[in-house]
């Protein structure tokens, strides 16, 4: 150890040179070895900052590179009626507070238009906007580089990607983490499943869709699930514009077009749909269109509505065309859904689109309704698929009233589903194109009514919710019913407004006695005795809805009809008279009311018996119309009789 240790010692120890020895020697080299450090530094890294893109945001121009498109947004010149929406975003774009936000809705409501109009007030107020197009996950990820790369995204971690060491998501997301003020808009993402990468649902924020940046994220989509995007959304569905914004835009793209009530009435009837109040503004505005005013295109949509808004485009099969027409838009949508295996999705749609523009019952489209038209089985759970399919993308809706579900769940008592009214027109449109005999669908959904009214009439109260849901869609029956089933069908609808009397719902009541009505006189006359049953019912209706004078007008004519043709005694007149009686009670007429209520009450104990129901009910009418006689009109006595069965003397 010791012959080791004693060369170290004794060249530790040996003597250094003698100019080492001089402080005035040492000093100064070592100030010049530290400068020379220092320099060298400094020198390194601006060699460094030189190599990679500078940490300011770069002009988004220079990222665009060979085939790929820009990422500058679309241009807009103004918007109407999202100024509700465009606050929500530009609150989220000062602060995210770890959100990003999702335009939802049907095709054709305006989403891109809305992004691009916060695009345009962010970059005036000093935002960088990257604009990215959804098409496929590989364009995806070279739009989402080109955004990191503009935001200073150093080529070394890009490489590490690249060469597998991390994830490309993990690398953009952390640069986008770094800096301030940037918004990105990810355009028309309807196929969320497919954004990515493989394997990554956009819920679990492992992917390109995340909340964790330093600006915001806007996404537009046709999918406005929660469950797809994930509790760091903030979904902003758009409805239809209402009705003064929507005539201002037809009146933006032709203001030669004609008033601003005119245009009002336009955009009505278009629903408030932004696509299609585009089309109509920009055909109104060519110079060699056939219809040039408001007025015109309006009336002319009754007869033309394929041609006008698009629903036979030549050039249909290009995505960016298809977006742009009415019709193809949802076409798309329904296209996806098929692509997901939803292939119910279409003909529940087309099936919707049949009935009337009023909320539908989702217990009324069952497994045999669709395995009828469409020919192949057809189970719960796929019928139920069809329907979330359709709501997630928009294409039906849910009515505003408490008893509304999610049509997901396809199970709770009273859910029910409505269609934008231009979706209805234009798939009604669809399917009589596409399909060659629509009276198998025709016949189909009148059976189906049919039995809901059946079963709604068998569950006495409790059918009376139902009741009120099938109302609208009834008169249907008689557009549709074979001749041969016509008179069965009017007695289903006199059925189910019967049942509609007695729940207090005398306006629906009183449309479909007036259909039937109107049919009855058309196909069999006007003094044919179930026409005059009709004229009866309407005007039992109308004392129901508290309009004694209309009543009092169609139940005399009644009974002065049902006396010349049926005769004084038959069981139809005395009905008539005393529904007549009961219309003059409530009006005030009390002694003619009288009169008529104790003729009716003699010939009814002597045919029908003393203790018949409709004995019993005569009887009470005259009581009650003897007691009011010394009493004013309008009294508790009449908001009784208001109340109780008013076709409880028959019909």
């Amino acid at each position: 150890m010791a012959a080791v240790l004693g060369p170290v010692t004794n060249y530790a120890s040996a003597a250094v040179p003698g100019w080492a020895a001089q402080a005035w020697v040492i000093w100064p080299v070592f100030a010049v070895l530290v400068a020379v450090s220092i320099g060298l530094l400094l020198w390194g890294r601006h060699l460094d900052a030189a190599a990679r893109p500078p940490a300011r945001l770069a002009p988004v121009s220079r990222l665009a590179r060979g085939q790929h498109a820009s990422l500058r947004p679309p241009y807009v010149q103004r918007v109407r009626g999202r100024e509700g929406e465009l606050a929500v975003l530009a609150g989220m774009l000062r602060r995210p507070q770890g959100r990003f936000a999702v335009l939802c809705a049907v095709g054709g409501m305006g989403k891109t238009t809305v992004a691009a109009q916060l695009a345009t007030q962010a970059e005036a107020a000093g935002w960088r906007v990257f604009w990215v197009r959804w098409r496929d996950g590989a364009e995806l990820a070279q739009q989402m580089v080109q955004a990191a790369l503009a935001c200073g995204l150093p080529e070394a971690e890009l490489e590490a990607a690249r060469a597998g060491q991390t994830s490309l998501p993990d690398v953009v997301w952390r640069q986008l983490g770094r800096v301030r003020q940037w918004l990105l808009v990810v355009d028309n993402a309807d196929e969320p499943h497919a954004i990515g990468p493989a394997g990554e649902p956009v819920a679990d924020y492992r992917g390109w869709i995340r909340p964790y940046g330093r600006g915001l994220l806007v996404v537009t989509s046709r999918d406005g699930s929660e469950q797809t995007w994930g509790p760091c959304a903030q979904l902003l569905p758009l409805e239809p514009l209402p009705v003064r914004p929507a005539g201002q835009v037809l009146l933006d793209a032709a203001p030669a077009a004609g008033t601003a009530e005119q245009a009002r009435e336009l955009a009505a009837r278009l629903g408030g749909l932004p696509l299609a109040l585009h089309a109509a503004g920009t055909y109104l505005a060519g110079p060699t269109s056939r219809y040039r005013t408001f007025a015109a295109y309006r009336q002319a949509l009754e007869q033309e509505l394929r041609f006008l808004l698009g629903a036979a485009h030549p050039n249909a099969s290009h995505p960016q065309v298809a977006r742009a027409v009415v019709r193809h838009t949802w076409e798309i949508s329904l296209d996806q859904l098929a692509g997901e295996g939803n292939a119910l999705a279409r003909p529940v749609l087309r099936l919707l689109a049949l009935l009337a523009q009023a909320p539908v019952p989702l217990s009324l489209i069952t497994p045999d309704l669709l395995s009828a038209v469409t020919g192949h089985d057809v189970t719960a759970v796929a019928l139920e698929a069809a329907f979330a399919g359709l709501h997630r993308y928009g294409l039906l809706g849910l009515p505003h009233s408490p008893g509304s579900t999610d049509p997901a769940s396809g199970s709770s008592e009273g859910a029910q589903t409505v269609l934008h009214p231009l979706i209805r027109e234009i798939n009604a449109v669809a399917l009589t194109a596409e399909t060659s005999d629509l009276a198998v669908w025709h016949q189909a959904l009148a059976e189906r009514l049919t039995t809901a009214v059946h079963e709604a009439n068998q569950r006495g109260r409790a059918g009376w919710p139902a009741a009120v849901l099938l109302a609208p869609h009834l008169p249907l029956l008689l557009d549709y019913a074979d001749p041969r089933t016509a008179t069965h069908h009017r007695t289903t609808l006199n059925d189910l407004a019967q049942v509609l009397q007695k729940a207090g719902a005398f306006g629906a009541a009183r449309l479909l006695h007036e259909r039937v009505l109107d049919v009855e006189t058309r196909m069999l006359g006007p003094e044919h005795p179930d026409t005059l049953t009709s004229r009866n019912n309407l005007g039992n209706a109308l004392f129901g809805m508290g309009e004694p004078a209309e009543a009092i007008r169609l139940l005399r004519q009644t009974l002065e009809d049902r006396t010349r043709i049926l005769s004084a005694e038959h069981p139809d007149t005395l009905a008539s008279r005393h529904n007549l009686a009961l219309a003059l009670t409530s009006a005030g007429e009390q002694a003619e009311a009288v009169d008529l209520l104790r003729r009716t009450l003699d010939d009814r104990v002597r045919i029908l018996g003393d203790e018949h129901t409709h004995t019993l009910s005569t009887r009470n009418a005259l009581e009650t119309a003897l007691a009011m006689s010394t009493q004013r009109p309008q009294s508790r006595w009449w908001h009784w009789l208001r109340r109780r069965n008013v076709a409880a003397g028959g019909g």
